[in-house]
């Protein structure tokens, strides 16, 4: 019987293994608290610098007790803040709530709104929903695991092009699109590894001239990108060219949950077809509650998102100076070491000097381009992190 146990288990020991000799192995790391921009570990103070919270939101403990002061009602409490949904949308948990954060959203954009339970859920069930064998997926390489997995979930075809080359994208598409009925391309407008920016009017224009569907994940750029901090779409006014605009609340706008922005056959074609929202609860009104505090104050936080930007100019500049690698044209700054344990290294050796910079290795990124990945949020000042690029020169 023992015999019999070890040949169950040793695949999946064998794999942990080979993960741990290729400095590929991850484990969680618990830290007892978030202060704004700093993060404890261990009874050790860290400047945070892997948190996705770009203005700085889901710690801002004004905000935070603003929101809560309105949770008391009598000697009870507002539905609003109750903490679970018990069933999904389709069945009892299509609150009021629900309806006046699509509602409110869908003023914003212009279009119809439809909620889900993460950027996660959005990707992986929209996807699949919306295509058939007799379609094509044409996905840009860099685009999220979310994104490659919904495509996966479809029995749609699915060819990726060179990232951000629209060259490529538009070669794929005279070869192949009078092939299938419907080709639908995928792209994020900011990647989240990269933090490089996609051209999303060249975009719609490939739509429109090859008569496709095309599908926008804002995740990284929404609540910091434009005036009113709705994303780059909303900001190059053309979100009636997009059929799908996929926003999370879970980074910039500090809550959790995620939404699409679209034409109103497909809100109701979801609704109908879209696994990973039909079977799933709801999020809790308390969540959703949260978010529609955060989107009726997010144009007001005009300040955060300038300095933000500044911040990120100013310190891509001292990487130039020091001529690191680095990537992308925002406030995600990755820098490539390139080898696996060399990225571990570099991690811990900012560590050491205060700073918690997460290495991000393969599958997250091609193989030889692991790298230090910095995500900057407007708490931050120049004075906290001016030292690390003369850091990572010198332990190259």
């Amino acid at each position: 019987m023992n015999n019999i146990k070890e040949d169950i288990y040793s695949k999946y020991i064998s794999e942990l293994n080979d993960l741990k000799e290729s400095d590929s192995f991850r484990s969680f790391i618990t830290h007892a608290e978030r202060d704004k921009k700093y993060i404890y570990i261990n009874g050790k103070k860290y400047l945070n610098l892997s948190s996705n919270d770009y203005l700085g939101l889901s710690s801002d403990r004004e905000l935070i007790n603003e929101f809560y002061s309105k949770m008391k009602c009598g000697k009870g409490f507002h539905q609003e803040f109750m903490l679970g949904s018990s069933s999904s949308r389709s069945l009892t948990a299509d609150s009021v709530i629900h309806n006046e954060l699509e509602t409110e959203l869908s003023q914003l954009y212009h279009n119809e709104v439809l909620l889900f339970n993460s950027g996660y859920h959005a990707n992986i069930g929209i996807i699949p929903a919306v295509t058939t064998r007799e379609d094509l997926i044409l996905t840009d390489k860099l685009n999220h695991a979310s994104i490659i997995d919904g495509s996966r979930l479809s029995f749609a075809k699915c060819l990726k092009y060179d990232h951000l080359n629209y060259e490529n994208l538009e070669d794929f598409l005279k070869r192949h699109r009078d092939r299938y009925k419907n080709v639908i391309i995928v792209s994020e407008s900011l990647f989240s590894m990269n933090g490089d920016i996609a051209d999303i009017k060249k975009l719609v224009e490939l739509k429109q001239k090859y008569n496709c569907l095309l599908y926008i994940d804002e995740a990284h750029s929404a609540g910091v990108f434009g005036t009113d901090g709705l994303g780059i779409c909303k900001e190059n006014d053309i979100i009636k060219e997009i059929d799908f605009v996929v926003v999370t609340f879970g980074k910039a706008f500090g809550s959790y949950g995620a939404f699409v922005v679209t034409k109103k056959v497909f809100k109701e074609y979801l609704i109908n077809k879209m696994r990973s929202l039909i079977f799933t609860t709801a999020l809790p009104p308390v969540i959703i509650n949260w978010s529609l505090f955060i989107i009726r104050k997010i144009a007001d936080f005009k300040d955060r998102r300038e300095k933000l930007f500044a911040l990120s100019k100013e310190f891509r500049q001292l990487f130039e100076n020091e001529g690191l690698d680095i990537r992308g044209s925002s406030y995600i700054i990755p820098v490539i070491i390139g080898k696996n344990d060399g990225t571990l290294k570099m991690s811990k050796i900012l560590k050491e000097n205060g700073f918690y910079c997460m290495p991000i290795r393969p599958p997250t990124v091609p193989d030889g381009s692991a790298r230090i990945r910095i995500s900057l949020t407007s708490e931050i000042d120049l004075d906290d992190i001016r030292r690390i690029p003369k850091i990572i020169k010198e332990n190259l």
